[in-house]
């Protein structure tokens, strides 16, 4: 199948954001580095898990990544910023071929002294439904769950 014939044309246009480019190169075994075409650093993907996250945990990593820079972004602008962030990701996976992702659940766990709980779940609520590319790229089907911890230790 040609890369013409993959093009999706009922796609809505690109208005603003240059297209995202990176060049992805095996590195023996199941390992894969990935960096943009425009250089700068690289990330390890290794199947086998020895030398870096997998491809599918890195997937996670990106969801978690992306909501992540939301949440702190919105809570700035409150003027209550984050002192710590964490999030810890499991997506629930098929059993058959291909084993794919099928449900996630995301544990922000924020520390800050002003964050007040309203504020910080508002912010999770907005990263994960309406400014997330990632999740927006993602099975708008899948469920997607979140919990909160706040300034606990």
């Amino acid at each position: 199948m040609s890369s013409e014939s993959l093009k999706d044309t009922t796609a809505m246009p690109v208005v603003g954001k240059p297209p995202s480019a990176v060049t992805v190169t095996w590195a023996g075994d199941h390992r894969f580095d990935g960096q943009r075409k425009s250089g700068g650093p690289a990330i390890r993907m290794d199947a086998s898990g020895q030398t870096g996250p997998s491809p599918v945990d890195a997937l996670l990593c990106a969801l978690a990544g992306c909501t992540g820079v939301d949440v702190v972004d919105i809570l700035a602008k409150r003027r209550t910023p984050v002192q710590a962030l964490s999030i810890d990701v499991e997506g629930e996976r098929f059993s058959g071929v291909p084993g794919r992702v099928t449900q996630i659940h995301l544990v922000y766990r924020i520390i800050g002294a002003d964050v007040e709980r309203q504020h910080a779940e508002r912010a999770i609520e907005l990263a994960v439904t309406k400014y997330c590319s990632v999740r927006d790229s993602l099975d708008p089907n899948m469920p997607i769950t979140w919990t909160l911890k706040l300034n606990e230790s």
